[in-house]
């Protein structure tokens, strides 16, 4: 009977828990967990540990949360130690040093949430929402020295619905990804795996997202917009300006109007906001600063906004 390989896993977000969990339910080998350390979090900034070592801890794991990876001999020392056939990456936040990417015979293993490819770096599934994409998926990969470059092992495609946000589709591509990561290792342990070198020419960028990135600019077309708030949720939102004060818009649609840019448009209960292209979109759920979020009506109602008016 062959022994189960040996793994050292590495993750820090909600992401990257199926893939853990998958794999102790195939029967692999996680001899050790690396982490992101403890950061502030919430109104109180306590600190607070990542979903990986939640889970982690739950499972009885061995969990290391090393500040630096590069020139660290004690965490080096330790992975070596191991000597594990393949380390697992699934969002840990760190780039990966070479000695690292040099020590197991499998490979260091980067389960994606793109078709690589498309999508390189940090936020592949907003970008992919935020672009209009009506296609994404799962890419496992073995890294190499550069950004999202290596070699892809296998890959799995997954549609994005109309009404998706990254909140109800990185679910979908966690649980996915967490099946291809499995498959990857037993196709590497039966050498029925065929590693290709990307194609560079498709080759796009998913940049860390900034605030700046959820300002509503009015002069896109509305379909645009629409898009970027869906692939912006929960962070870094979509907001504007309203009367000097900032106000967020959690839900919005393209419709049918021809009113100016930023300009404000009162139907009855609805309130429909001119954009790019003479086109339009009709906010549906807003939060002013400072206040709770609410519909449209009750916002009409409260603020009194007039056609006329501008946003932004």
């Amino acid at each position: 009977m062959t022994q189960p390989l040996k793994l050292v896993f590495c993750g820090t977000p909600a992401f990257a828990v199926p893939a853990l969990e998958k794999l102790l339910e195939a029967g692999f080998t996680v001899s050790l967990v690396v982490t992101q350390p403890d950061r502030p979090r919430g109104r109180g900034m306590e600190f607070a540990a990542s979903p990986v070592k939640d889970r982690a801890l739950r499972f009885g794991l061995p969990i290391t949360q090393p500040q630096r990876i590069k020139d660290n001999d004690d965490f080096r020392n330790r992975l070596t130690a191991i000597q594990p056939d393949a380390i697992i990456v699934v969002g840990y936040g760190r780039i990966i040093p070479q000695w690292m990417i040099d020590l197991p015979r499998f490979g260091n293993i980067n389960l994606h949430a793109s078709l690589l490819p498309k999508y390189r770096g940090a936020a592949p599934i907003q970008w992919a929402i935020a672009r209009g994409e009506t296609l994404t998926g799962v890419t496992t990969m073995r890294i190499n020295a550069g950004l999202d470059t290596g070699e892809i092992l296998l890959q799995k495609q997954v549609p994005i619905a109309p009404e998706d946000t990254t909140d109800t589709l990185a679910p979908r591509l966690a649980a996915i990804g967490a099946g291809l990561t499995v498959e990857t290792l037993h196709g590497l342990s039966a050498g029925s795996i065929s590693p290709r070198p990307q194609d560079e020419s498709q080759a796009s960028l998913a940049p860390t997202l900034k605030k700046e990135d959820g300002r509503i600019d009015f002069r896109r077309e509305a379909h645009e917009i629409w898009n970027r708030m869906r692939g912006f949720q929960p962070w870094p939102g979509a907001f504007t300006r309203f009367r000097g004060k900032n106000l967020n818009v959690w839900q919005a649609k393209p419709v049918e109007s021809r009113s100016g840019l930023g300009e404000v448009f009162i139907d009855n209960n609805r309130l429909i906001v001119g954009c790019g292209r003479n086109s339009a979109l009709e906010l549906m759920v807003v939060q002013p600063e400072g206040k709770r979020r609410m519909a449209v009506r009750d916002f009409i109602q409260g603020y009194k906004p007039r056609t006329g008016e501008l946003f932004g």
